[in-house]
C-alpha cells in the first residue's frame, strides 16, 4: 500500500492518496482544499479513484469534495453523527476567512467495524469520537489513518462545537492500544508511531492540558 501525503489549504490539512498498488485503485481520506492538486496527483499515478473517506467532517477536511467529485463521482464515506458538521461546513469556514465549496453529502454511512476496502488491501473503521461526534479512524495492523485524534506531540482540540474531553481521552485509550508499531497518519502535522505517542506524547502521558482557545 501506497500513502502519498497532500497538506493542503490555509490550516495546513493533510489529504492523504492511498493506492493499492497490485491492483491500481486509489482511495482519498480527507481532501480538505486544493481539489486540483488532488486530481493531479491521482492522475500522476495512474490509479483508478474508488472512493473517498472522511475520518470527520471539519471544513478542512471535506473543502476540496466538491471539485474531486466533478471530476470523479465515486461514493463518499462519513460517520452520520458528523452530519451537522458537513452541513455547516461552509459557514464555519468563514468564521476563520476561508471560502470553500459547499460539500456534497455523503453517500454511505461509516459505523464501528465496518471493512474498507481499496483494491486488495483492508482496513476497519473504528468510531472515536471527541474531536467531532463522527469522527473515525481507518486502520490495519500496519497503519491508521487518525484524522485529529492523535498527532506526534499532541491530540485533537475538543474546545470547539460538538468537542467531548472525556470522549476523545477514552477513544485515545482505543488508538494506543491498536499496538506500538502502527504507523499514524495525522490530520495536521508529521507522521508518526502510536509506540512513539505512548512514551513521549505529554497529552498522552497526562503531564499537560489542552489550553482553551476561543474563536
Amino acid at each position: 500500500m501506497k500513502v502519498e501525503t497532500l497538506t493542503v489549504g490555509p490550516l495546513e490539512e493533510n489529504c492523504y492518496l492511498v493506492i493499492d498498488e497490485a491492483t491500481d485503485r486509489a482511495v482519498i481520506i480527507d481532501p480538505g482544499d486544493d481539489p486540483e492538486r488532488i486530481l493531479e496527483a491521482l492522475d500522476a499515478s495512474g490509479a483508478t479513484l474508488e472512493s473517498i473517506w472522511l475520518t470527520h467532517a471539519h471544513f478542512d477536511h471535506v473543502g476540496g469534495l466538491a471539485g474531486i467529485l466533478r471530476e470523479h463521482p465515486v461514493p463518499v464515506h462519513m460517520h452520520p453523527l458528523d452530519a451537522p458538521l458537513h452541513a455547516q461546513a461552509v459557514d464555519s469556514a468563514l468564521r476563520y476567512g476561508i471560502r470553500i465549496e459547499t460539500p456534497p453529502g455523503a453517500s454511505d454511512h461509516l459505523a464501528e467495524g465496518d471493512r474498507m476496502v481499496v483494491g486488495s488491501e483492508e482496513l476497519s473503521v473504528m468510531h472515536v469520537p471527541g474531536h467531532a461526534p463522527g469522527h473515525v479512524i481507518f486502520h490495519n495492523a500496519d497503519v491508521v489513518f487518525g484524522g485529529d485524534c492523535l498527532f506526534a506531540g499532541s491530540i485533537g482540540r475538543t474546545d470547539l462545537e460538538y468537542g467531548d474531553r472525556a470522549a476523545l481521552d477514552a477513544s485515545l485509550a482505543r488508538i494506543v492500544a491498536l499496538g506500538d508499531d502502527l504507523t499514524v497518519y495525522p490530520g495536521h502535522g508529521r507522521a508518526t508511531t502510536i509506540g512513539r505517542e505512548r512514551a513521549t506524547n505529554p497529552f498522552l502521558l497526562g503531564s499537560a492540558r489542552l489550553v482553551r482557545v476561543k474563536r
